[in-house]
Formats: structure tokens, C-alpha cells, sequence
């Protein structure tokens, strides 16, 4: 991976990594040797936080969970680093009108909402970056107390360059929608094109160069983290397979920057930038299980209904979120990948729906099956809690009386879901702002005719 531009990874989800520039070989801690006079061996044991690194590197633990959480949950990774990430100065706030957590600023809204495509900001109109680019949705929880999540999207024209953001708040999977991105982090780079996502989570420094005008969609989620769901009856096999999933390997720029660096902070959902001197992309090694990581989804393994009836979109669940109520998740990314349709006596698309869960949807590419107009490529919907919402009038007359056979379905065309425990509020920017609500959205089912024959009767056998 050295040299050539190549990008190189490491595969496997919550694995126990260890990985260095091959730059610097032995920047790991091997752990020392020792001579045992009496037995007249050499014993030796790991070392995570030597007395002298290696090269000189300063050691530094990045936690993700308490120490004290089950050895199944403990996430945390030993960085071995040209300087220490305490070297910077004091935060201050800075302002991001677009990014926020203040859910009681603008009425409740039940109604179900559709989004156009959000408008990406030109580069003649100015230079925005992926973090000045990020725009809350919706969300619903609290930053202080560690359980809730936020939906933003992010519309970008412009790179990164001498800046950096972590997020103290939570967990974010990042979905581009138009655009590659290249995320740069302390553990290694990523290059994360569209039908990939990526999850950087709590605390990791990242930065993210784009190539053009760029779009995507962010989930964020606070005091959880991602995981593989349970697969039950399905067995050890299918939906995301762990190996699937990439984690960078080792890479470290050692690069003084005398005009200031900045690295941006997310806390309690407002922004703080303090400034260094330093590249703070200058760890040469690391080990352990608390990584970002990326996943392409065309690696799902689709689960679906082979005889008749339709299964619920739980199937198509790539990574969730979990709560503290078991089988109910803070949050659950679902996909609607290409598939075959193979189900007799049913109608195929998704049914008409009321949920105690809120679902906003984003379309990656293609057409989604149960609303093949209106809704866009770049743009969303939100059902919320309760909310009905199922197929539109062309699809329900459609598939009503279509031919059952064998077909693909979503051919060219990926979907997602962020499905959530909570109750969403939407912020003034969505419903305003950003002037892409879609206010002709419930004109979709109006058509929707009544069928009704009380005199209809079964057909004899």
C-alpha cells in the first residue's frame, strides 16, 4: 500500500486490528523481552503504553465505551502518534446556523413530507466544505443526556484543507449520494464513492475531500453505537457479512502547519474550532477495535420472501443502533437493494403502512418501486411516527393487476431507510430554509379510489 496512490484496507466489523506504516516498520509495541535466569527462557508479554514508543511516538487510548463495559461491548483503539492530540488551543464557539439539536424551535408536524432534491451550492457562489455543507433535518433526543439521533444532509463544492472535525456527540454514517469522498482519519483514508457509506464514529478526527459538487445524507446517532443486527432463524450467513466491512489501514503525514490548523469540535450540538500547529493526521500505528470503517452495499446479501405475502423491511437491515429495549433500536439503517420479486398471490411493493417508528428515506439512485415519480435521486421523505404512508395511486393500479412472475425489482436503483425509535422534530430549515419541501406530496394517494363490492364473492374451487 505504500507508494502508487493505492488505498488499502483491513476487513472485518469490531475485529481486534493492528496495523502500521510501513514507512516505519516496528512502530507497533511488540512488548519487551525478557531472560528468566532459572528456567533460562526469554519470556515476553504486549505492551500497549511503553515506557518509549517506538520512533519516539507518544502512545494515546482513544475509548469508545466505559472501561468497565462487557469484554463483547468494549470498543477502544491505542493510537501511536507523532504528537499527542492534547496539543492544541483553547476551543472556542463558532457559528453554523444549519447544524443543531434545539428540537422545541418550530412546531410538532405529523404531516408526511417530502424533500426535491437538496441544491448543492455552486463553487462560484463560494467555497463550502463538508462540515460548513451540513445541514439537521430532523432529530429528536439530547446531546447531554447520550440518547437520541440527528438526520442531517450535506451539500459541498470544496475540500477540507488545514481543517479537521470530530464529533463528541455520537456516531455518524455518512451516505453519499453524488460524489466520491475521500475521508481522511487518524486510523487511515477512505475513499467512499456513492452505493458505499462509511461510519466515523465518536471522537475520531476526520476530514473529507470532494471532487466536484457533492451531496449525501448523515445519521447520527448519540450514546450507541453501530452493529451487525441479530440474524435468528436466518442463521450464521446473510444480510452484511462482516467481512464486507473495510477499516483503513495505517497512514500518517508528519506536516507542521505554521498558519494554523483547525480542529473543529461537535459538542453538545454546537461547533468549537481551536488551533494547532500540526497535522493531527500523524499516527504511524495502531491496534484495536474502536475504528471507522466503510461498506459497499452491493455486498448485501438480500433476504426475501420466496412463496407469497410480504416480509417486513427489517430484512434488508444493515447496521443498527440498539436501545436499551430489546428488539427496539435508537436507530436502523435498512436498504431497498436490487432483488427478485417471486411472491404469488401478493402485492409486491411495500404495503400501506402506520408505524411506531419514524422513517426518513433518501434514493441514492434509480427509481424507488412504490413512488417512482416525485420522489428523487438526493432528495427524502419523512413518515413519522403514526403517519400513514404507503404506495402512490400508479403503483397501487399497477401492481394490482399485474402479471405475477418472476422479475427484478429496484434494478438500478438503491434506496435507504434511517428507521428510528424516536419521535423526529424538523428543523426551521427543512420545512423553510432550504425552500425544497415538496408541499404537493399528499396529492400522491388523492386518486386513490374506493374498491369496495359488497356484493363481490369468492370464485368456487
Amino acid at each position: 500500500c505504500a507508494g502508487g496512490g493505492r488505498i488499502c484496507y483491513l476487513s472485518g466489523f469490531g475485529n481486534e486490528f493492528a496495523t502500521e506504516d510501513p514507512r516505519c516498520p516496528g512502530a507497533l509495541p511488540e512488548g519487551q523481552v525478557r531472560l528468566v535466569p532459572l528456567l533460562s527462557v526469554y519470556w515476553s508479554w504486549a505492551l500497549n503504553n511503553p515506557q518509549v514508543c517506538p520512533y519516539g511516538l507518544y502512545a494515546e487510548q482513544l475509548s469508545g465505551s466505559a472501561f468497565t463495559c462487557p469484554r463483547t461491548t468494549n470498543k477502544r483503539s491505542w493510537l501511536y502518534r507523532i504528537r499527542p492530540s492534547v496539543c492544541h488551543k483553547p476551543f472556542a464557539a463558532m457559528q453554523h446556523e444549519a447544524l443543531m439539536d434545539k428540537w422545541d424551535d418550530v412546531a410538532p408536524d405529523p404531516n408526511q413530507l417530502r424533500w426535491l432534491p437538496f441544491t448543492i451550492p455552486k463553487a462560484a457562489d463560494g467555497k463550502v466544505d463538508f462540515v460548513m455543507g451540513l445541514h439537521t433535518v430532523c432529530g429528536a433526543g439530547d446531546t447531554r443526556a447520550r440518547s437520541g439521533i440527528a438526520i442531517h444532509v450535506y451539500t459541498c463544492n470544496y475540500s477540507m484543507t488545514d481543517k479537521c472535525f470530530y464529533n463528541s456527540d455520537g456516531d455518524f454514517l455518512i451516505v453519499p449520494q453524488q460524489g466520491k469522498i475521500l475521508v481522511t482519519t487518524e486510523f487511515g483514508k477512505m475513499m467512499v464513492e456513492p452505493n458505499e457509506i462509511c461510519v466515523v464514529q465518536q471522537g475520531m478526527r476526520f476530514g473529507v475531500d470532494v471532487f466536484g459538487e457533492t451531496r449525501g445524507y448523515v445519521l447520527e446517532v448519540y450514546g450507541v453505537h453501530f452493529e451487525l443486527p441479530d440474524l435468528g432463524p436466518i442463521g450464521a450467513n446473510g444480510l452484511a457479512n462482516p467481512r464486507d466491512f473495510l477499516v483503513p489501514v495505517a497512514w500518517y503525514e508528519d506536516r507542521s502547519v505554521p498558519g494554523g490548523y483547525a480542529v473543529i469540535n461537535k459538542y453538545q450540538g454546537k461547533l468549537f474550532s481551536s488551533q494547532q500547529n500540526f497535522s493531527p493526521f500523524n499516527v504511524v500505528a495502531w491496534h484495536g477495535n474502536y475504528t471507522p470503517y466503510k461498506y459497499n452495499l452491493d455486498n448485501f446479501m438480500v433476504v426475501n420472501c420466496v412463496a407469497f405475502d410480504h416480509a417486513d423491511p427489517s430484512i434488508f437491515t444493515v447496521l443498527t443502533a440498539k436501545s436499551a429495549r430489546p428488539g427496539v433500536a435508537v436507530a436502523d439503517f435498512v436498504i431497498f437493494p436490487p432483488r427478485w420479486g417471486v411472491a404469488d398471490h401478493t402485492f409486491r411493493p411495500p404495503y400501506y403502512h402506520r408505524n411506531c417508528m419514524s422513517e426518513f428515506m433518501g434514493l441514492i439512485k434509480g427509481h424507488y418501486e412504490a413512488k417512482e415519480e416525485g420522489f428523487l435521486p438526493g432528495g427524502a421523505t419523512l413518515h413519522s411516527i403514526m403517519t400513514p404512508h404507503g404506495p402512490d395511486v400508479d403503483c397501487f393500479e399497477k401492481n394490482s393487476t399485474a402479471v405475477l412472475k418472476p422479475e427484478r425489482v429496484a434494478e438500478g436503483t438503491m434506496a435507504f431507510m434511517f428507521e428510528s425509535s424516536f419521535s423526529m422534530a424538523v428543523t426551521q430549515w427543512a420545512l423553510q430554509k432550504c425552500q425544497r419541501l415538496d408541499k404537493s406530496y399528499y396529492t400522491c394517494w388523492e386518486g386513490l379510489q374506493t374498491h369496495f363490492n359488497p356484493n363481490w364473492k369468492p370464485k368456487s374451487k
